[in-house]
């Protein structure tokens, strides 16, 4: 969506859907931050509030040169500073601090523009990656090297046929994503990639979570101990693998009471509870509130941060998958 566009009405996180410059490649956005402070200079009077959260529809990559900013990603805070990078997925609920003389690159494209190769390589439908991503030394000048061609050959791509200019920018996007997704492992230490039992855990999880949040169910269903879960789990995410369902099962009730006009009721039917005061109980064991109360929070906070609408389009969620799913308990 464009800046100067206006936000969906209504006391609900809007979900943006990404929308292509006029004239501009398909399923892609390149923009400087300097850019971004014009267009929301220039949109303030028509679009009028740039401070609520959204759920947006594509992929946000974003990287600082100098500067400090503060964005909120599933309601968590996060810094990101020069060489760092800010990824916020489709599905997940973001929230822009302000800009302020921040210098740096944003890169906005949907799920569909990387090849399914890249997809793949990058880990693209990853619903657990993380938000901010460090690099240092070589690596980090590589990915700024990389980021920098892909602005220039979108900010010049009017000399070049249509298709040329597309395919040119979906490899220099792929060039990026594969790095980033993918940096080298320090000189003497092992690789960290998760083993496969963590990975089939959590997979099982993203699938199932709303049927149940036993990991006796879990662990029959794919054929491992509850013990042996709890093992990959810790080594893998650092925490054991029931607290791991609950804080997914957390997330989810977190993104529906904020985005949704759906009541608790509803909320706890959908994620399996047996009724609402159950669901009540849950949530507040583990977050302090109850839901009723962090809608409000959450949606009074709107206005306070600013998390302006992007790109010609801007921002996502975890990947929710069907099959047999495991017994619920």
């Amino acid at each position: 969506m464009r800046a100067n566009e206006p936000q969906a009405s209504g006391t609900a996180i809007p979900e943006v859907p990404f929308t292509a410059p006029p004239g501009g490649p398909v399923g892609v956005e390149v923009m400087t931050l300097a850019e971004l402070r014009t267009r929301r200079a220039t949109a303030a009077a028509a679009a009028g509030d740039f401070h609520r959260p959204q759920r947006p529809a594509f992929h946000h990559l974003l990287t600082l040169d100098r500067g400090t900013l503060h964005h909120t990603v599933d309601f968590t805070a996060h810094t990101v500073r020069p060489g760092s990078w800010l990824w916020v997925r489709p599905g997940q609920v973001q929230q822009w601090g302000e800009l302020g003389d921040a210098d740096g690159t944003l890169v906005l494209f949907e799920p569909g523009f990387p090849d399914p190769a890249t997809v793949a390589a990058a880990r693209l439908d990853d619903p657990f990656a993380a938000a901010v991503l460090h690099t240092d030394g070589p690596e980090r000048e590589a990915l700024r090297h990389a980021v920098r061609h892909l602005h220039r050959e979108y900010a010049s791509g009017a000399d070049l046929p249509a298709e040329i200019h597309h395919a040119l920018l979906r490899h220099l996007l792929a060039a990026l994503l594969l790095r980033l997704a993918n940096p080298p492992a320090p000189c003497g230490s092992a690789a960290t990639e998760p083993g496969e039992t963590y990975r089939r855990f959590r997979q099982a999880v993203e699938h199932h979570f709303t049927r149940t949040r036993r990991v006796e169910d879990y662990a029959k269903f794919l054929g491992y101990s509850p013990r042996t879960l709890s093992r990959a789990t810790l080594a893998a995410a650092g925490v054991g693998a029931k607290e791991f369902v609950d804080r997914r099962v957390v997330l989810e009730a977190k993104r529906l009471l904020a985005h949704s006009e759906s009541s608790a009721a509803r909320i706890a039917d959908h994620l399996g509870f047996a009724d609402a005061a159950n669901f009540a109980k849950f949530f507040h064991q583990r977050t302090g509130t109850t839901p009723i109360a962090f809608r409000t929070a959450v949606r009074g906070a709107v206005g306070e941060s600013p998390a302006a609408g992007l790109g010609e389009g801007v921002e996502g969620g975890g990947a929710r998958g069907g099959g047999d799913a495991p017994a619920a308990g």
